[in-house]
Formats: C-alpha cells, structure tokens, sequence
C-alpha cells in the first residue's frame, strides 16, 4: 500500500510531530483518493479526510500500549 508512510510507534519513532502524523495522513488519502492535488471542486472533501485520518492516527498512538507496558505515547495520554 503506501511504503514511504512510516511506523510512528516506539521502538520506530521516539518522537511524533503533529507534521509527522499529518504527513503520514496526506500520503494515505493521497494514495486512496489517487490524486496528488485534488481539483477545486474536491479540496473541501481531500482536506476533511487528511484531518480525519490526522486525528484518528493521534488517537490511535494515544491509546496503543507497547509490549513491556505503558503507552505508545506517554506523552500523549
């Protein structure tokens, strides 16, 4: 599916940007949607699904729990 987004879980990725989940949720609808820009007509739509898989990525991070205990993000609990 999309290889270039990148795991955003410990032991992968120590520190996860609001950028990094937002970057990672833009490759996804990009690759879903098969537009790298969308027409005019469909940016409301592009844009409200980038934001939508944004905050399901942050809330996801912030409920995972790691092998070994505690959260995938302490910081974010």
């Amino acid at each position: 599916m999309c290889r270039s987004i990148k795991t955003l879980r410990p032991p992968y990725a120590e520190a996860v940007s609001e950028e990094d989940m937002r970057a990672a949720a833009l490759q996804y609808v990009r690759k879903i949607s098969g537009f790298r820009a969308p027409a005019r007509h469909n940016a409301a739509a592009f844009d409200a699904a980038v934001e939508a898989v944004t905050a399901a990525t942050r809330d996801l991070l912030r409920t995972l729990e790691v092998r070994g205990g505690g959260p995938a993000r302490p910081d974010a609990a």
